[in-house]
């Protein structure tokens, strides 16, 4: 039995529809097949989010259009008077960010991707690399900043947190990414966002950190779009995936999925992984960035990397405890008014272990504020299996805290 994978995003109502893309861009390539179009995960959501490959395009036309594209850009600097902090994060980050090419019998695009270590390990989005879901054998090439091409090879992936591994083959030492830690960051902190967005390589872009610990949902990108750990608490249906993320204004396109965000000392804070973009239907067409991007903090992206690159695998915490969302909205003398209520123990799982009973609000995790069953979905799969959470729930009226060994939830399929 697996945790639920419910609920959208908390972020704020408006009154135009959204849609949330994955940051691939498509490749450029002469003449390209239709565009495939990314659909929206619930139509009648102010708010939909969507992994952001820019443009898949049909046909075999993506690692072609790679090849001949333009070259990256180097830091350019005219005046040296007026050099700004952004212009020595870029030169300092752009040689550990890669673009990648992703080709298969019919569709291609293009992502981002980070060094993790001098011997060309790289780390980047799961929905890139597979296309948003389509294939898991795709032919991927990768560009460096010096306008280096080389064929990389895919280590793993882990659908759950939208995050891969591939590994290209070189005599040649590359620049590993300098990680922050991203459980410091402030809202209102500088940072910048590198990638290739819309097909262009080593482009940089400035903004602040918006909002953390924001929870959206995604398309599952396990190839074939389904994964059995993946499912509706009640059984309905295949489930999105649900990612506790750092919200950003700094400008991100399609493309730029994979990417590195990073702070004002040119450390990785962040994995780009999805946008918001306003659009008057529920199309699903992609469009530019509205300034409401989203990352994948490094804490998170640095355990998977580091899992992927050991067992070509990551590992995933599993509560035991079937929730749905809850609303106190009714009953004000409850004292809390959102949460993820208990409606299921698995037995023997870590939840009833610790003590959790049916009809539990779960309203804290880790310190953290819980407000859906999707943004408890996501704060524990976030954790890496037996890890130690502290979790608040209320129980008749009353506050309660328990502390909970994780379990794995590759032990429950």
């Amino acid at each position: 039995m697996t945790d639920p994978i419910v609920s959208n995003t908390n972020a704020p109502e408006v009154n135009r529809q959204f849609f949330f893309q994955s940051e691939t861009s498509g490749t450029p390539a002469p003449a390209p097949a239709k565009k495939r179009e990314r659909k929206p995960l619930t139509a009648s959501s102010a708010l939909v989010i969507g992994a952001i490959v820019g443009g898949l395009f049909g046909g075999s036309a993506g690692v072609a259009g790679f090849l001949v594209a333009t070259h990256p850009a180097p830091v350019v600097v005219n005046n040296t008077d007026s050099v700004t902090w952004v212009t020595g994060v870029a030169a300092k980050s752009l040689p550990s960010v890669v673009t990648i090419s992703v080709d298969s019998k019919n569709a291609g695009g293009s992502g981002s991707g980070v060094f993790l270590t001098k011997s060309g390990y790289i780390l980047t989005n799961t929905h890139v690399v597979t296309l948003e879901g389509a294939t898991s054998t795709a032919t991927i090439q990768v560009r460096t900043t010096d306008g280096r091409i080389f064929d990389a090879t895919l280590v793993g992936t882990d659908p759950t947190n939208d995050l891969a591994v591939i590994k290209i083959s070189s005599v040649s030492e590359f620049t590993p990414i300098d990680w922050a830690d991203s459980s410091a960051l402030n809202v209102g902190d500088p940072v910048v966002a590198i990638g290739a967005p819309l097909g262009l390589p080593s482009s940089v872009t400035s903004g602040v950190v918006s909002a953390l610990d924001r929870t959206i949902q995604v398309a599952d990108s396990t190839p074939g779009g389904d994964s059995s750990s993946l499912q509706w608490w009640n059984g309905t249906g295949a489930a999105p995936v649900n990612l506790r993320v750092i919200q950003t204004d700094a400008a991100i396109n399609p493309g730029n999925s994979g990417g590195a965000l990073v702070n004002d000392k040119g450390q990785l804070i962040g994995i780009n992984v999805a946008i918001a973009t306003a659009s008057s239907s529920s199309s699903g067409s992609q469009s530019g960035s509205i300034g409401v991007g989203f990352a994948i903090p490094s804490n998170v992206a640095k355990r998977i990397g580091e899992e992927i690159m050991k067992s070509g695998k990551a590992s995933h915490a599993l509560l035991g405890a079937l929730v749905s969302d809850y609303s106190a909205s009714k009953n004000a003398t409850a004292g809390f008014s959102t949460g993820a209520k208990v409606e299921k123990l698995t037995a023997g799982g870590a939840a009833e272990k610790a003590g959790l009973k049916v009809g539990d609000v779960v309203v804290r995790f880790n310190g953290e504020a819980i407000a859906s069953s999707g943004e408890l979905t996501a704060a524990v799969r976030f954790e890496k299996a037996g890890a130690k959470v502290d979790l608040v729930v209320v129980r008749d009226g009353k506050e309660v805290t328990f502390q909970v060994t994780l379990g794995d939830l590759a032990n429950s399929q």
